[in-house]
């Protein structure tokens, strides 16, 4: 599968055009281990190292297509990973914080995004699971990995007014995509479709 094809399957599922050029705009291959260089751009996930995965395409769409991203938007995404879903929405934000619990995969994200000509994206080493108060508040927030219940009230109380975070949350048996919004002091609530993440370590 080359991008067009990937490209015209998103086209199916996701509607905001922005993060169908965003995603055409990252090469997917700079990001994947060099053995799955020739499945880089198929619409699934994809092994990493330390049990961690590249989340499929469709899903890394659908997320940033629900955190509605301004230009301006300061943007904190937990679990670094490979550092693609950063680069997908660096394209999309003005600037990424990333943080990643393993030093070995955050190095990684750091050279992908390099030699992806990504420079609005900080990798920082770190627990994700309470957010990085110090540099809050955050326009948005990406977490991908699965919060077995609730998210932990110190991340939303880093958004910013209107502010919005998407997580993935439920166990292995059953995830969903939830969104939350604060909005005139208050959070909001949507839960959307079915995903499958690792689980949100803490700790």
């Amino acid at each position: 599968m080359g991008s067009a094809r990937l490209i015209s399957e998103l086209l199916a599922r996701v509607r905001d055009p922005m993060v169908i050029d965003a995603i055409a705009e990252v090469p997917r291959d700079a990001f994947v281990p060099e053995t799955l260089k020739d499945v880089a751009w198929e619409n699934e996930a994809l092994p990493l190292p330390e049990g961690q995965s590249i989340s499929q395409p469709t899903v890394v769409a659908e997320m940033c297509e629900m955190l509605d991203l301004r230009e301006t938007d300061l943007v904190l995404d937990i679990g670094t990973g490979s550092g693609y879903h950063a680069a997908v929405l660096a394209r999309l934000g003005e600037r990424v914080i990333s943080i990643e619990r393993h030093p070995a995969l955050a190095e990684t994200a750091r050279e992908s995004l390099a030699r992806a000509g990504v420079r609005n994206v900080t990798v920082l080493v770190g627990d994700g699971s309470r957010g990085i108060p110090e540099r809050a508040p955050f326009d948005a927030i990406n977490v991908g990995a699965a919060c077995a219940g609730d998210p932990d009230p110190a991340l939303l109380e880093q958004l910013t007014e209107g502010g919005r975070m998407v997580v993935p949350v439920g166990d292995r048996a059953g995830q969903r995509l939830n969104l939350f919004r604060s909005r005139n002091g208050r959070i909001e609530r949507r839960v959307d479709g079915a995903v499958r993440f690792v689980p949100l370590i803490s700790g």
